[in-house]
């Protein structure tokens, strides 16, 4: 967008005038400006609060109920709460392990729960079988994370 012009008045007390205007309005951007950055860090601090509650009740509702609960988090609300960590376990060898919902291939609105039926168990793959994995909850860390030294 082309800056606005404002054509210079003739007389010495309508300069004056404009100038304190221009003035005033150039700090006025920089308070509006300021307060808008306050409101986006308040709002971001609030929508990723919601979704790690969002993460916790669907960790909840999963150990009270089991399965795969509909309703649950996307993959972006996921990792946004701090749970980018899900914790499967394959339906035929029970072997478990952790997926890094990060590193998937996904649409921002899937659905945690519809990766049910994607997430296949490696080790049973080998052996030419494809059972489908089961899923336990949302984590924050990998439960075989190296914990870091103090």
């Amino acid at each position: 967008m082309a800056p606005k012009h404002h054509p210079t008045p003739l007389s010495g007390g309508d300069r004056k005038a404009l100038k304190k205007e221009l003035g005033k309005a150039r700090a006025m951007t920089t308070i509006l400006a300021s307060q808008s950055a306050e409101a986006r860090a308040k709002g971001d601090a609030l929508i990723r609060q919601a979704d790690r509650l969002l993460c916790e009740s669907w960790n909840e509702r999963m150990w009270a109920d089991g399965g795969p609960i509909d309703p649950s988090p996307t993959v972006d609300q996921a990792i946004n709460g701090g749970y980018p960590w899900l914790e499967i376990r394959c339906s035929r060898c029970k072997t478990a392990r952790d997926v890094d919902l990060a590193s998937l291939p996904h649409v921002s609105t899937t659905c945690v729960h519809d990766l049910a039926g994607r997430l296949r168990c490696s080790k049973c793959a080998k052996a030419g079988r494809r059972p489908a994995a089961t899923l336990l909850q949302l984590a924050q860390l990998p439960r075989h994370a190296v914990a870091p030294e103090v």
